[in-house]
């Protein structure tokens, strides 16, 4: 028949067959069971409900409608005190904007929060989220996931041991392990805390801070103490502070701080800068260099205030010294070479059999050289060119460094792991 129980007016139940115990005050429905209370409704097949301890529970299969939420679950427990439901197996939680699935979560029916325990997942139109343990808050749309975290939208993915996530403020934050991968500009960010500003469409790392910028041939791999991404594609910029290395086969740096526009494709390093590209030390106040925009290729280098290059020979030290130092690349090789302003060159001379003729040391206020695999292959002195080759015993080992000279290579990445190096 149709049984109906009451709990004060507070609770009433529905169904179609029931025991009562009177004595242990335990109830046994089935059939079409559907309880209410103000804010809850319970349907199930089979409902017990232990009034002693105030714990409704059923274990074939039931449904909780919760406002907008609504749970299914095989097995389920209900604590009317503390307003506590426990669903296990085949856990799925639905609402107009997501879809929550675990195999087991606490659902508070007053605070409107979801924890999450084992394997869970959260589906929106926008993103999926994967988590181990944690919570997620169905009214303000904030969630912190704790084991195993994963959130993945159309172009990015974040990976850590923790993630917190603000979908109305369009902020999100990750500690431990951080991965984050962008699909749409290529990069993948790896540190140990992490931010993202979906407004913004930027990002920041900390704590051992590496971005990786693929490339079909030679993908850059840059570390430094904070790393901040933001712009859409194509319009993307890198700026990254302090204890800056960067590394890829035919290009290492060196800096505090560095700027990279992938609209313009130019990179600036400030603060002691120092490049390597081939054979070639760069040094300078300030070094540009830009890539070609439609093969990725380096294209051009600008050495600003106190430039020099070095190059290590068999004999010494090949150097290029001025104020200024305009490069060209072709082909990822830098192989033009223009110094501007108090011009200075001291490098060693040798003939088509590479044979050492003698050391050419000369100023001049204009110099071009052309070089080829990271070697001086030509030097033209354009203006006002003062100087000699010299033997080798004409030329004491004290007079063979130009002011200013200085060989970092104990300081240059030659592995992607080198650029964790202090």
């Amino acid at each position: 028949g149709n049984v109906i129980i009451n709990q004060g007016d507070t609770i009433v139940q529905y169904s179609n067959f029931s025991k009562y115990n009177g004595d242990t005050k335990f109830a046994y429905s089935w059939g079409n069971v559907k309880l209410k209370d103000k804010t809850v409704e319970i349907s199930t097949d089979t409902l017990n409900f232990d009034r002693v301890t105030q714990v409704l529970y059923y274990n074939d299969n039931g449904t909780i409608l919760d406002g907008e939420n609504t749970l299914k679950s095989k097995l389920g427990n209900y604590y009317l005190e503390t307003k506590k439901f426990t669903a296990q197996n085949r856990v799925k939680l639905t609402n107009p904007k997501y879809t929550l699935t675990s195999e087991h979560l606490d659902y508070y029916t007053n605070t409107k929060i979801a924890y999450l325990f084992g394997p869970s997942t959260i589906k929106t139109k926008e993103s999926t989220i994967y988590s181990e343990r944690g919570f997620y808050n169905t009214q303000t749309d904030i969630a912190h996931f704790i084991k195993n975290a994963k959130f993945k939208s159309k172009t990015q993915t974040v990976e850590g041991d923790s993630i917190y996530y603000n979908k109305n403020m369009g902020f999100s934050s990750a500690s431990g392990h951080v991965v984050v991968t962008d699909s749409l500009n290529k990069v993948i960010t790896k540190g140990g805390y992490a931010e993202n500003y979906k407004a913004k469409d930027s990002s920041i790392v900390v704590d051992k801070a590496m971005a990786i910028i693929i490339s079909d041939k030679d993908s850059l791999y840059i570390h430094a103490d904070t790393l901040i991404m933001s712009g859409v594609e194509k319009k993307r910029v890198l700026r990254a502070f302090h204890r800056v290395k960067f590394f890829k086969p035919n290009l290492q740096g060196k800096c505090d701080s560095i700027f990279s526009d992938d609209a313009t494709g130019l990179t600036t390093m400030f603060k002691n800068p120092v490049l390597w590209a081939n054979k070639s030390q760069i040094t300078g106040d300030i070094i540009h260099f830009t890539k070609d925009l439609a093969t990725g290729k380096l294209d051009s280098l600008k050495v600003l205030n106190n430039a020099f290059i070095v190059q290590k020979d068999s004999a010494g030290f090949n150097q290029i010294k001025g104020r200024d130092i305009l490069g060209k690349f072709i082909e990822n090789d830098l192989q033009d070479v223009d110094v501007v302003g108090n011009s200075e060159v001291l490098y060693y001379v040798r003939d088509d059999l590479n044979k050492l003729i003698g050391i050419n040391k000369s100023t001049c206020s204009y110099i071009q050289f052309k070089l080829k695999d990271g070697e001086i292959q030509t030097v033209k002195f354009i203006t006002s060119p003062d100087g000699s080759t010299y033997p080798l015993s004409q030329l004491p080992e004290n007079v063979r460094l130009l002011r200013g000279y200085i060989w970092r290579e104990t300081e240059q990445p030659l592995t992607k792991e080198d650029i964790f190096k202090d």
